[in-house]
C-alpha cells in the first residue's frame, strides 16, 4: 500500500531527508518507465522511484517502509513478461540501476562479485576481458541486470549446456523485509551448515527481500562453435534431430521456432529467407567444433538427419558473422511481435512429453476459433517453450482478453496433464499468479505461503507478485 495526499508528501520528504533530494525521482514519465516491464500487464505509476547508490541506502529505504508500512517494488532492467516488477498500486519503485560495480575478481575461484543493478552483458564483458565466460545469454542481455535475472532465476539459450541462473550463483546479499542485509553462503563450493537460504531467494522476484549484490561463478570460454539453422517437416522430426545431436556432439543451444515466426523477422527486418525451401520448423543449433574430428561428427550426424528424412533443409555459418546473422532469425522474433502484444505463455514440460504437448495445445487454440495466429517458439532443448497468440486485426483488445481468459486455462490444465510447470523461466509475478495452482499442490502453496509471512509479516516486498497471503 502507499499513502496519499499530505501524508505522502511528509513520508517522501523525511525518505529525502534521509538520502538526498537526488535519490528520488517524481517525474511522471521516470515514475511509469520504471513501475512497468515487458509484460504490458498494467500502466502503472509509482509514487515515486527511488535511486540507492548504495547497499547501506538499501537498507534505510527498506527500514523507512518497515515503519511506515510502505510497500516496494524492487526494479532491475525490467525486462520480465510476468507483472512481476510492475508497481500496480502506486507503490515506492527501489531501483537497483546505481548498485552497478563489479569486483573482486577471484582466479583461482572463477568468482566475481557484482551488485545488483550489473547489466548481464557488463558481466559477459567482463568475463571476455578475464578470458572466461559468463554463460547465461538470452536475447535482454544487453538490457536485463544481475539482480532481476537471480530474482527470476532466468534462462536464456544455453541451458542445455550451462543451467539456470541458479547454478552460477556462488554467494549472495540480500536485505531483508527488515532491513538486515543477510551474507548468504558467501562463494563457497561446500557448505552443509544447515539451509542454504540463497536458494530461497533465488526465485522469489523480490517478494521476500531485495538481493543487492551477488558473487557469480564464471568458467573456462569454450571452444570454436558452429552454428546451423535447420528445417524440419514436423516438431516430432525437430526432437529426433535434436536426440541425435545430444548422442554425437556437445551442444551450446538448440532453439526451435515454427514457420510463421521466421516469417515475422523476415517481413519485419528485411532479411533474406536462410533457407531454400519453406518448412514448418526450425531448429538453431550451436555446437562446441574444436578440431577436424568433430566437424566430421558433425558432417556425419547432418547425413544422418537427412537419410532418416528428418532434416528437410539446412545451412552452417562459415564465419562469426553469418552466425550471428543466423542467430537473429530466432532472437528477433519476441521483438518483431511485440507490438501486436501477443498472448505469451512461458510452458515447459520434459523433452520426450513435448511433441504430445505442443499437439495438444496447438488443437486447443485452433479448436478456440477467432483466427487466432500461433508463434511458437523457444529453448526446446531443455523443455521451455513459448507460445504467443496474436489477434486478428478485427479483434479490440478487449475481446482478445476475453477470448484467452478460457483459454490460457485450458493451455495450463494441459501442462498440468503433463507434468509440466506454467512459467519456465520468467516468472510469476501477476500475470501468472492465478495459475499457479496448476504447478504446485495445496501443500507447496501453504509453505510458500508460510515462508512470506515469515520473511515479511508486514507484507510490504513486492506485494500481491507470485502468491496472495
Amino acid at each position: 500500500m502507499f499513502y496519499r495526499g499530505l501524508l505522502a508528501q511528509a513520508l517522501l520528504e523525511e525518505l529525502s531527508s534521509l538520502l538526498g533530494k537526488e535519490a528520488l525521482a517524481f517525474d511522471p514519465q521516470v515514475r511509469t518507465l520504471y513501475g512497468n516491464d515487458w509484460s504490458n500487464s498494467a500502466d502503472s505509476i509509482p509514487c515515486a522511484v527511488v535511486f540507492p547508490e548504495t547497499v547501506k541506502a538499501v537498507q534505510e529505504v527498506v527500514r523507512w517502509a518497515q515503519k511506515h508500512a510502505v510497500s516496494l517494488v524492487p526494479s532491475g532492467g525490467r525486462t520480465g513478461y510476468s507483472g512481476g516488477a510492475v508497481a500496480s498500486e502506486g507503490q515506492l519503485v527501489v531501483s537497483l540501476d546505481k548498485l552497478n560495480g563489479i569486483s573482486d575478481f577471484d582466479p583461482i575461484n572463477n568468482t566475481v562479485r557484482c551488485g545488483a543493478g550489473v547489466v548481464t552483458a557488463q558481466l559477459q564483458a567482463f568475463a571476455t576481458d578475464k578470458d572466461r565466460l559468463y554463460p547465461v545469454a538470452f536475447a535482454s542481455s544487453g538490457s536485463s541486470q544481475i539482480g532481476g535475472n537471480i530474482a527470476t532465476n532466468a534462462g536464456g539459450i544455453r541451458v542445455i549446456r550451462y543451467g539456470m541462473t541458479r547454478d552460477w550463483v556462488a554467494g549472495l546479499r540480500v536485505v531483508s523485509a527488515t532491513g538486515e542485509l543477510l551474507d548468504l553462503n558467501r562463494g563457497l563450493v561446500k557448505n552443509n551448515a544447515g539451509y542454504d537460504l540463497r536458494h530461497l531467494f533465488v526465485g522469489s522476484e523480490g517478494t521476500l527481500g531485495i538481493i543487492v549484490e551477488a558473487t557469480m561463478r564464471l568458467c573456462s570460454r569454450p571452444p570454436a562453435s558452429a552454428v546451423l539453422l535447420l528445417g524440419a517437416s514436423s516438431l516430432v522430426s525437430i526432437l529426433s534431430i535434436l536426440r541425435s545431436f545430444k548422442d554425437r556432439l556437445r551442444l551450446l543451444a538448440f532453439e526451435f521456432f515454427s514457420a510463421s515466426g521466421l516469417e515475422r523477422v523476415v517481413a519485419s527486418l528485411g532479411l533474406p529467407n536462410p533457407l531454400n525451401q519453406s518448412c514448418e520448423f526450425y531448429a538453431l543449433v550451436e555446437v562446441e567444433c574444436p578440431s577436424q574430428e568433430e566437424k566430421a561428427k558433425l558432417e556425419n550426424c547432418i547425413e544422418k538427419c537427412t537419410e532418416a528424412g528428418w532434416l528437410v533443409d539446412g545451412v552452417l555459418a562459415h564465419s562469426e558473422v553469418q552466425a550471428r546473422k543466423l542467430w537473429r532469425y530466432r532472437e528477433e522474433i519476441s521483438a518483431t511481435i511485440a507490438p501486436q502484444k501477443p498472448l505469451k505463455h512461458d510452458i515447459s514440460t520434459t523433452v520426450s512429453r513435448m511433441p504430445e504437448l505442443l499437439d495438444e495445445l496447438q488443437k486447443l487454440v485452433d479448436d478456440a476459433g477467432a483466427d487466432l495466429t500461433t508463434v511458437w517458439f523457444g529453448h526446446i532443448g531443455d523443455g521451455n517453450i513459448h507460445l504467443n497468440l496474436l489477434a486478428p486485426d478485427s479483434m479490440s483488445p478487449d475481446e482478445f482478453a476475453q477470448h484467452c481468459r478460457g483459454l490460457s486455462q485450458a493451455v495450463f490444465s494441459a501442462v498440468q496433464k503433463h507434468g509440466g510447470s506454467v512459467s519456465a523461466e520468467h516468472g510469476v509475478g501477476l500475470l501468472k499468479k492465478p495459475y499457479l495452482h496448476y504447478s504446485h499442490g495445496p501443500g507447496e502453496l501453504h509453505i510458500m505461503k508460510a515462508i512470506k509471512r515469515s520473511l515479511d509479516p508486514m507484507g510490504i516486498m513486492n506485494p500481491g507478485k507470485i502468491l496472495d497471503v
